[in-house]
């Protein structure tokens, strides 16, 4: 990895008995608390993060607080929040090191806000230089992508917009996403090679949609891990993950690009701490 390497895309879970889980949760992971994540960063070489909340803690964003606030300004945090938030939460969640909101559009994680009420959200976002995160299924990008385009602020959508690799690079859904990301406010990460494969790693059939948008969109590409690899039958190897770096991004200058330039200027690390 190179120096200042960044993790855009990992989630923490618990401990539970600190961290409860949210009653009406999705679904019930084991623990992964921010100890392991930071020895797998310590391992691979990585010096930030984005830490994503996860449905199973709903809108109580401790569990990312408190990790985050361990690595002082050079890990960040994307916040799960109510579309009717208050503006006084948001800022305290920005003097936590938070700089963006999730909205969830995958059925397994239960049903949450509409696209109108996040893009509503954005403009309020937009107060504070915060950004949309969007995870939804393939077939709902159609629906989305006019509401994501009114956007007040940078949209970042997760995991290559989940398409399936198995129906090659032509098929609308990967044309809308590229579509979308010819508006410079849109952002994509590269990640979740695993989620979209329809085959066993180390995911062949995936590297042709990240390397697309890497070579279209250098400058606003993201990479995550994605762990600790939720709702998956077969967790990922992280190493083979990292592997697959030369291949989705074949250059150096990509890969500085991928990994440090763009994280670092997206989310500008190292994050001053506020009062």
């Amino acid at each position: 990895m190179p120096s200042g390497a960044c993790d855009a895309h990992v989630h923490v879970f618990g401990p539970r008995v600190i961290f409860p889980f949210a009653e009406n949760r999705p679904f019930t992971p084991a623990d992964a608390p921010k100890e392991k994540l930071f020895a797998l960063h310590a391992m691979l070489g990585i010096g930030h993060c984005v830490i994503v909340q996860s449905t199973c803690h709903g809108f109580d964003n401790r569990v990312v607080a408190d990790a985050i606030a361990a690595k002082k300004g050079d890990y960040c945090g994307v916040a799960l929040v109510p579309a009717t938030v208050e503006d006084a939460e948001l800022r305290r969640l920005d003097a936590l090191g938070f700089c963006g909101v999730r909205f969830n559009f995958m059925k397994h994680l239960g049903k949450g806000a509409g696209i109108e009420a996040a893009i509503d959200l954005g403009a309020r976002l937009a107060k504070l230089g915060w950004h949309l995160q969007v995870h939804f299924d393939a077939s709902l990008i159609e629906e989305l992508a006019p509401w994501l385009k009114r956007s007040a602020v940078p949209v970042v959508i997760d995991h290559m917009g989940r398409v399936d690799a198995s129906l090659g690079l032509e098929q609308p859904a990967f044309r809308r996403l590229l579509d979308l990301m010819r508006d410079p406010r849109f952002w994509v990460k590269v990640s979740g090679s695993e989620r979209i494969s329809r085959e066993a790693a180390p995911w062949e059939d995936a590297i042709p949609f990240a390397r697309t948008l890497v070579s279209e969109f250098g400058e606003r590409t993201l990479w995550g891990s994605d762990w600790p690899h939720p709702n998956l039958a077969a967790v990922p190897d992280d190493g083979v993950l990292v592997d697959l770096l030369s291949e989705i991004a074949p250059s150096e200058t990509q890969r500085r690009a991928l990994l440090v330039e763009n994280p670092k200027r997206f989310y500008r690390f190292p994050r001053k701490l506020k009062p």
